[in-house]
């Protein structure tokens, strides 16, 4: 028996379907030909090439992918065919009887390319393996159902201006899942839809190039491109794919600066003040960034002394400011030159050039009100001292510089001539002075002087320096109190100016002109020597010795004083060295160390300490400052509780302690003051007997003892002696209450006791006088 091993292939067609057995051949046979010869089988299995299906078939049955047989296979349908692997049972189905694979889904090559499956025979009713299983391959086979994309779409790109042509931009790709390897699917060309004629596209590389020579960012800055992407090779019948790009221009220093006008008219007051800004301009340059940067500078015209120019760091204009003062009457227009030109310049443009531009400013003053001015900045005059009022110092001058010309008056600012020595007329501007001068009071007087136009407020002020002249008005002198020792030279003053030449001369006044004590002799130097005429100087017989001298300054007029040198004598030594020219040598003892001295201030101290120690004991003790043998009563407070029964109890306390005895002979002695006259005691009033107990004569004794004692202090003090009891006739017995009733007392002696007493005589002498005087009227 001969066995065949089939081996095929099938491809299902897209309008079609049919299986192709493409070849078969006998792969053995051997025979019985030759005699004795062993006869060998080989063994059976599957050879078969690729299966192929169609992608995205969309046919309303399954796709027949092929058919599988094995020689074993008699037709009567005991074998049985098996399909495993990739999709089995759910993308490829097999018909176990025939062998026909099927396709039961539709394919997409990009998701899956291809399929591994096995296929193996079996009996069908033990499932026994007939064959070995084998491996086979099903390719999906790719159509053209993918367009190209631009995966990073939309693009930006920058590029410079004024580009040469075929400069790139950028490069734009395109994919296409399609398989690059099976047709023309995959093959891809690219074109611009947009953008011409400014940009061009390579086909094969997608590299975006300038078509355009000269393009201008100032013209125009962006330009919106579309390339395309289309497969087949870009024949008919191909997918294809857009984009955009957006292409900027970059600048580049393309355009020089340029002023926007030739000719720049400006003004200025002439009362401005330089630094004050008189106008702006502004060269135009369409580049960006530091290439559009302008620099200006001032290269002409006659206004370059009075104008400078600077540049506004956030506007980029030139601006003009005043540098000096104008003046609207000396010139009235000034003429500037500005350039403005590039900082940076490109050298690949530099032949487009020059990158700078002019133009001309013309500045007009404008009159402005401007105070007056003074013919000269200050003025300097002199005046004589003493000089009468009204006499003149001198003239300042004034005039009013504007168009107008208007009059102008002057005044003294109060503030500089506080003492108003000067007056100005107010129309010629003639400073007089108001009262004389004195050089020796001041000698020089700075006063201002304003000026103003009638009928405007501005004015201006001028320096004046009045210096007094000297006159010889005043006597030498000494400088000062001059104590001077013997051989001394002294010093001379005189408040006028010396003269050239003119000197001091000295002379002892005629008084002391032959005394024998002490000469003078004049250096003709406007200086003096005075010398002793004799030894033996003594300070215990005189230390201090006057000597007038008269001293002459020789002026016009001349005039002299005479003054008077204190001569001291000192204290010398065997060396004639001065010890001292003071008295406390006599005072102290001589030869006392400085500890003795320390020892004796010490003890002064402690003394004094001592004093007033005591002192303090005694006012806190309160004593009287004048201690008598025994206290006067009327001084003390003498306080009890014994209640008495009246003028008639005599033996609560002993009346006699309330006499003093001090009184007893007619004195009583002051605590304060002592008057210098002594009164004494007018005759005819009885005293009682010292052991007395009459309480009524004791009043009495006392009352008369104070209305006639002018020394009892205070003058004018109430005393009072109150007594309680039952039946008691005593009043009151104010002392002052009893001398208005004792007409026989005369005060007049009080006025001889000197102003201290004036107050009191004027209260009882005068007093009385005045009531005698109006009782003397009525009875007129």
């Amino acid at each position: 028996h001969s066995k065949y091993l089939l081996s095929f292939s099938a491809i299902i067609c897209p309008k079609h379907t049919s299986v192709i057995n493409v070849k078969t051949r006998q792969l053995h046979k051997q025979g019985a030909g030759k005699q004795g010869q062993v006869l060998h089988r080989s063994k059976r299995g599957w050879v078969w090439n690729q299966f192929f299906v169609i992608e995205e078939y969309t046919g309303p049955d399954p796709v027949l992918v092929g058919r599988l047989h094995s020689d074993v296979d008699s037709g009567d349908g005991n074998i049985k065919y098996i399909l495993s692997g990739e999709g089995a049972g759910t993308i490829f189905v097999i018909d176990d009887k025939t062998g026909n694979i099927h396709a039961t889904k539709t394919l997409d090559r990009e998701e899956q390319a291809q399929y591994t499956l096995t296929a193996q025979a079996v009996a069908r009713d033990t499932n026994k393996p007939l064959e070995p299983p084998s491996e086979f391959i099903v390719k999906v086979q790719d159509i053209n159902d993918n367009p190209p994309e631009f995966l990073h779409g939309p693009y930006y790109a920058r590029v410079p201006e004024m580009s040469n042509v075929g400069t790139s931009v950028m490069q734009v790709t395109a994919t296409d899942a399609d398989d690059p390897t099976y047709g023309n699917s995959a093959r891809l060309v690219y074109s611009i839809l947009q953008g011409q004629p400014y940009f061009s596209v390579e086909p094969q590389t997608g590299i975006i190039r300038t078509a355009l020579p000269n393009m201008d960012r100032e013209a125009r800055q962006e330009y919106d491109v579309v390339i395309q992407a289309k497969d087949m090779g870009g024949h008919m019948g191909g997918l294809s794919g857009t984009t955009e790009v957006k292409i900027t221009l970059t600048d580049v220093n393309d355009n020089p600066p340029k002023f926007p006008q030739s000719v720049y008219p400006m003004s200025v007051s002439e009362d401005k003040v330089p630094g004050e800004e008189v106008g702006r301009l502004k060269a135009k340059d369409p580049d960006l960034g530091d290439n559009g940067l302008v620099n200006y500078r001032l290269i002409d015209g006659d206004g370059l002394g009075m104008f400078e120019l600077s540049t506004d760091s956030e506007t980029r204009e030139a601006v003009i400011k005043l540098k000096k003062m104008v003046d609207f009457e000396t010139k009235k227009t000034y003429t500037l030159k500005v350039e403005g030109s590039n900082t940076y310049v490109d050298p690949q443009f530099l032949a487009w050039g020059p990158y700078k531009d002019e133009a001309t400013i013309k500045i007009s003053v404008e009159d402005a009100d401007e105070p007056p001015v003074f013919v000269a900045p200050s003025y300097t005059f002199e005046v004589e001292e003493n000089a009468p009022e009204g006499t003149l110092v001198g003239r300042v001058h004034a005039k009013d510089t504007d168009v107008a010309n208007n009059p102008v008056r002057y005044m003294i600012p109060r503030y500089t001539d506080v003492e108003q020595f000067f007056s100005i007329n107010s129309e010629d501007g003639m400073i007089t002075t108001t009262r004389p001068l004195d050089r020796e009071t001041q000698a020089w007087h700075n006063i201002s002087v304003s000026a103003t136009e009638i009928g405007h407020h501005q004015d201006t002020k001028v320096r004046v320096n009045i210096k007094v002249k000297d006159v010889n008005d005043n006597a030498p002198e000494f400088a000062t109190n001059n104590e001077v020792l013997i051989t001394n030279v002294f010093l001379i003053l005189d408040k006028d100016e010396m003269a050239h030449r003119q000197h001091f001369t000295f002379s002892l006044a005629p008084e002391v002109a032959h005394n024998h004590n002490f000469s003078l002799k004049d250096n003709r130097d406007s200086t003096a020597s005075v010398y002793v005429l004799r030894k033996g100087f003594s300070r215990l017989t005189q230390d201090v010795y006057y000597l007038p001298i008269e001293i002459n300054d020789n002026g016009f007029p001349a005039m002299s004083s005479t003054n008077t040198l204190t001569i001291r004598v000192c204290s010398c030594d065997s060396k004639d060295t001065i010890l001292s020219c003071n008295v406390e040598p006599y005072v102290l003892p001589a030869g006392l160390s400085t500890g003795a001295l320390i020892a004796i201030l010490a003890c002064i101290v402690i003394l004094l300490a001592i004093v007033v120690l005591f002192v303090a004991l005694r006012r806190q003790k309160k004593e009287p400052l004048i201690v008598f043998e025994e206290e006067d009563i009327r001084e003390n407070i003498i306080t009890y509780d014994d209640e008495g029964g009246g003028e008639e109890d005599t033996e609560a306390f002993d009346i006699a302690t309330l006499q003093n005895p001090d009184g007893a002979n007619g004195f009583l002695p002051r605590k304060d003051i002592k008057p210098e006259l002594q009164y004494p005691i007018r005759p005819g009033i009885g005293r009682p007997a010292a052991n007395s107990v009459d309480v009524d004569d004791f009043i009495k004794t006392r009352i008369a003892e104070a209305d006639s004692d002018p020394t009892a202090p205070p003058y004018d003090s109430i005393q009072i002696y109150g007594y309680e009891g039952r039946g008691s006739l005593a009043g009151s017995l104010s002392s002052l209450e009893s001398v208005t009733t004792e007409s026989d007392l005369d005060y007049d002696y009080l006025q001889s006791w000197g102003p201290r007493f004036k107050k009191l005589a004027d209260l009882y002498g005068t007093k009385d006088c005045s009531i005698n005087d109006a009782d003397d009227g009525e009875d007129s």
